[in-house]
């Protein structure tokens, strides 16, 4: 009795400001794809400016699922995610197209991959304790006492990572284990799909640096700062939420708090998106089967092209 393959669907991977989004869009116009998107922050509607959420002419060429699924005070987690996702890919590759999953919050593409462990849901109570000492203290000494109950999810979390230092302690608190050990109790669930992965990212760092500078200025062009002076003026956001967490919403929280001046507040902005920037590519590099592409290159879009084209899949 023969065995039906597995569909095929695509991972389109790089940091931010890497041109993932131009590259997937232009992908649509040649190959039957759909795409997916992997963001933690696109989810949130409202949140259009500071995220480089796709703007309605490119939606209207190419429509993204999983952007505008929640109000920014709601909660999503990596485990829904998965769900989510696995069921727009069945969507789409029931339909006869490919799945192109496109983004750069690489803890979803693990998750998607790899499956995830049981964990507690998030406890309101500790997030805001925590919060209270963090904003006394300082990050840093969270840090240093997450070394102590779990000093390998310490040594993997950076210090300037205040989501991932909380849900690490968080998870201690909760469980008395720490969240290291019960990662690697969890159970490998595979993805039943044949992956193609790409990634994008621009030829140097210095460029990459270059690009977010330029993308934070444009963003601020566009009417950043008035964005989340609308969100913040809602009255039901606070910075504890985690869509106000998000890289440059919570920089400009502060400025809008009167905790810093605009200039500052850039500054920070700036600095923390290169600091996820290299967090994005360390995670990259420890995917494997990955073809590289680089965003400067100036024949990028026939690059990836030609890379699907040699893909062993008969939908191509």
């Amino acid at each position: 009795m023969s065995v039906l393959p597995l569909p095929p669907a695509i991972f389109l991977m790089g940091p931010t400001a890497s041109g993932k989004t131009a590259l997937a869009v232009e992908l649509v116009k040649h190959f039957p794809c759909d795409i997916i998107s992997v963001d933690s922050a696109m989810i949130y509607r409202g949140m259009d400016i500071g995220t480089a959420k796709p703007g309605a002419d490119i939606l209207r060429v190419a429509p993204h699922r999983l952007i505008d699924i929640l109000d920014p005070v709601e909660s999503y987690s990596a485990g829904r995610f998965r769900e989510d996702a696995l069921a727009a890919m069945m969507e789409i590759a029931s339909s006869g197209r490919v799945p192109l999953l496109v983004g750069g919050t690489m803890l979803y593409f693990h998750v998607l991959q790899h499956g995830l462990a049981e964990l507690p849901t998030a406890d309101s109570r500790i997030r805001a304790e925590l919060d209270a000492r963090a904003a006394k203290q300082g990050w840093a000494v969270l840090h240093a006492e997450l070394a102590c109950v779990d000093p390998t999810a310490a040594a993997r979390i950076n210090v300037n990572d205040p989501q991932r230092i909380q849900r690490a302690l968080e998870v201690f608190y909760l469980t008395g284990r720490p969240l290291s050990e019960l990662q690697n109790a969890g159970t490998v669930q595979s993805l039943p799909y044949r992956l193609i992965k790409l990634a994008i990212t621009p030829s140097s760092r210095a460029l990459l640096h270059a690009r977010i500078v330029q993308r934070f200025h444009d963003m601020l062009a566009s009417g950043f700062v008035k964005e989340v002076a609308g969100l913040r003026a809602r009255g039901d956001l606070t910075i504890t939420h985690g869509s106000m967490r998000s890289v440059g919403y919570r920089q400009l929280w502060g400025y809008l708090e009167g905790a810093c001046s605009l200039e500052t507040a850039v500054q920070r902005g700036i600095v923390a998106t290169r600091r996820f920037a290299k967090r994005q590519l360390t995670r990259l590099r420890a995917e494997k089967d990955v073809s590289w592409l680089q965003s400067d290159a100036p024949c990028v879009v026939e690059d990836a092209r030609a890379l699907l084209a040699q893909a062993p899949e008969t939908w191509l």
